[in-house]
């Protein structure tokens, strides 16, 4: 299997952005953060992956998620 690289843009006071890598950290996945919150550099990368300036946007493998969505991650992650 693929490995999996997992990008979280986030913002340090986003409650949804929190929620995601909490579901990240307990399901034992690793990930980068990548604080959007500070870095003009970071928020253009972010919106040229998922045309959105929402957060979170999660990057599985090039796949993008925009928002928190247990169900995709699940599915995406291969978790039960």
């Amino acid at each position: 299997m693929k490995k999996l690289k997992v990008t979280v843009y986030s913002t340090p006071f986003c409650p949804w952005c929190i929620r995601t890598k909490e579901f990240l950290k307990n399901n034992k996945i690793s990930f980068k953060n990548v604080d959007v919150s500070s870095n003009e550099k970071h928020v253009k990368e972010m919106i040229s992956k998922s045309h959105q300036t929402g957060v979170p946007v999660i990057d599985i493998n090039g796949t993008i998620i925009v928002g928190f969505e247990e169900s995709k991650l699940k599915a995406l992650l291969k978790i039960k």
